[in-house]
């Protein structure tokens, strides 16, 4: 059962090595930005907030209308998404940070880091890689709500912290984040379904849905430029973040692959697997751990820091998986031919001897 039965939408994804450029050179401008301009690193700051929002829009309003969302395909690939996030990833989290950080608040930064998946750009590059962005979209919420309950309990059993009232610490900037641009998305959506002509509304969502590369670069260049004099800083506490960072990333990707090929997914379904189980919900987390653990300025630079390591792995992610994606469809293109002419050769045939 489909949840509606429009036709589907089919967009052409960005070139990989295309889009892995623009998101190079974003980190690098922004780096330099926040190195030798830091009064317009400031000011690029300031503008994260509305990039995010943006983008949470121009995905809901880029989300296909129907046909895509199929009901019996998305409990499966979400039951893997939650199943890793919440149950595999933080024994990863902890193994590593057990053994490579003995620093108390390092490790407790890193743990805040590691433990919450993203909830609003990996669509983002979660739609650059050919992903599944209507099932990740119906994975927010869910993810949402398990990482502010489970805040407090991770702090508790992993670090000994106790934690209050995370949800309304949280409250502010998810309303902000999410709920006022993803509404407005629908009902910007909703508006042009009723008053556009069809081929009106293809060219503004296609127009939208190019946007998407630009914006995450715009925001690419902007957290850069805003948070790499955390890393200037303090350089050894990022060598131990970033080695602890890439550890994890690396264990989170072999298993993924390991589960997407066992379980036999679809490229959509592998991508967005591979985004939800390797972006992290720094923003958030920073936001909520700067009110509920204050007075601890390592904690957030361990938060800041695992952020800046992401963006490159995830820059890479998205060329992997938008190559592979993309030599699929050419082999795919080349082996049809052959396919037809054997089956004309055998009807031939077949009607010869018929004859």
């Amino acid at each position: 059962m489909r949840v509606l039965s429009s036709v589907p939408e089919h967009r052409a994804s960005p070139r990989p090595l295309a889009a892995t450029g623009l998101f190079l050179a974003a980190i690098i401008a922004g780096g330099a930005t926040g190195t030798w301009w830091p009064g317009i690193a400031d000011r690029l700051g300031g503008a994260v907030d509305h990039l995010v929002m943006l983008l949470v829009a121009v995905i809901f309003f880029t989300l296909p209308s129907g046909g895509l969302l199929d009901r019996r395909r998305v409990p499966r690939i979400a039951f893997l998404a939650v199943a890793m996030n919440f149950l595999l990833i933080p024994v990863v989290a902890f193994a590593l940070t057990s053994v490579l950080i003995p620093d108390d608040a390092l490790r407790v930064g890193i743990l805040i880091y590691c433990l919450a998946p993203c909830t609003d750009w990996f669509l983002g590059f979660t739609r650059m890689a050919g992903g599944d962005t209507a099932a990740g979209s119906a994975l927010i919420p869910v993810q949402l709500v398990l990482q502010l309950a489970l805040y407090p309990v991770w702090l508790g059993v992993f670090a000994g912290h106790q934690v209050v009232n995370t949800v309304s610490a949280a409250g502010p900037a998810l309303i902000i984040w999410f709920v006022m641009p993803a509404v407005l998305a629908v009902a910007l959506r909703g508006a042009l379904r009723l008053v556009a002509p069809r081929s009106t509304r293809g060219r503004v969502v296609d127009a939208a849905d190019g946007a998407v590369p630009v914006i995450l670069a715009a925001l690419i260049v902007c957290l850069f430029a805003a948070n790499v004099g955390t890393i200037l800083s303090d350089p050894s506490a990022f060598g131990r973040v970033l080695l602890v960072v890439f550890l994890f990333f690396v264990v989170v990707y072999v298993v993924g692959e390991a589960i997407a090929r066992g379980f036999g997914l679809s490229h959509p379904e592998h991508a967005l697997l591979t985004m939800t189980t390797s972006a992290r919900n720094a923003p958030l987390m920073l936001a909520v751990t700067t009110i509920a653990l204050p007075d601890h300025p390592a904690i957030a630079a361990a938060i800041v820091i695992g952020m800046m390591v992401e963006f490159p792995h995830l820059t890479a992610l998205t060329h992997l998986l938008a190559t592979h994606r993309h030599r699929g469809h050419a082999h795919g293109a080349v082996a049809t031919r052959p396919g037809r002419c054997r089956d004309r050769w055998q009807r031939s045939i077949t009607g010869a001897v018929s004859g």
